[in-house]
């Protein structure tokens, strides 16, 4: 008897009586960061068909890494265009650095809330 067969183009390895999937995930070695983890429990909660069809094809992690590094990417880019638009430079910081610090404290928090609409939790913005 065969250990090993095909069928729709997922291997099958038997054991003991029965044949069962030889499922092998990929090779993942980015990390899946905190925007990575955040919608990974979004589509878990919200969306579990998604979740488990993106387990079961063995791309959950590099889906989840490849949406930390834009997410990251996308926070630094509004941050940047926000710093410009609200004069938030380092003449400033010199000059008053409370200011400065207040003032990219509630730039980050208005960006990270912009991503995670956006990216994260796929709400349309209002």
């Amino acid at each position: 008897m065969e250990n090993k067969m095909k069928n729709n183009s997922i291997e099958y390895v038997l054991a003991g009586d029965y044949y069962i999937p030889d499922l092998k995930l990929p090779n993942e070695e980015r990390t899946i960061g905190k925007y990575g983890r955040m919608h990974r429990d979004y589509l878990k909660e919200n969306h579990p068909m998604r979740f488990n069809h993106l387990i079961l094809e063995g791309q959950l992690w590099t889906y989840l890494a490849d949406l930390n590094e834009q997410a990251q990417n996308r926070l630094q880019l509004i941050i940047r265009q926000m710093q410009e638009a609200e004069s938030a430079t380092e003449e400033l910081k010199a000059k008053d650095q409370m200011a400065w610090v207040r003032a990219m404290s509630s730039i980050h928090n208005r960006a990270e809330e912009i991503v995670l609409r956006e990216m994260i939790y796929g709400e349309d913005a209002v």
